[in-house]
Order: C-alpha cells, then sequence, then structure tokens
C-alpha cells in the first residue's frame, strides 16, 4: 500500500538549480537544493506553499512523492 505526499519544486529565473520547500514556519520560506531535505506534506499544505511562493520572479509546483506504508509489528504480549 502506497501513500501519497508533496513536495513544492521551485524554479527561479536567473538561477540553474531547482530549490525544494524545506521549513513553512518561518517568513521568508526556507528553502534547499537537497530533495531528501525537502519536507513531505499532503496536498492542501502543499497547495498552500505554492500560492504563497508565487511571483512575478519563481514558479513553484507540486511533486508527488509515493511512500510505502511499513507494517508495524504488534508487541508480544
Amino acid at each position: 500500500m502506497t501513500n501519497s505526499k508533496f513536495v513544492v519544486k521551485v524554479s527561479r529565473r536567473g538561477l540553474q538549480t531547482t530549490q525544494y520547500v524545506q521549513r513553512l514556519d518561518r517568513t521568508p520560506i526556507l528553502m534547499t537544493t537537497d530533495r531528501n531535505l525537502a519536507l513531505l506534506m499532503g496536498k492542501f499544505t502543499a497547495e498552500d506553499a505554492v500560492i504563497a511562493l508565487q511571483n512575478s520572479r519563481c514558479t513553484a509546483e507540486l511533486v508527488s512523492v509515493q511512500l510505502k506504508q511499513m507494517k508495524q509489528k504488534r508487541p508480544a504480549v
């Protein structure tokens, strides 16, 4: 069984590197170039981050990430 989460990918005009949202609780939003450090979030939170980042200098898009859910082992009684 897989679970879908989203990463916000940001491309800024004039920069060759792609950045990802790392933290949302600060202003301005903290960005990283390492995708492994990117914040995984639900669709509604990711859409809000895209709206907050959209301006004339950068374009933000949602990238879907598939996560495998591991079965939890029940503790022995």
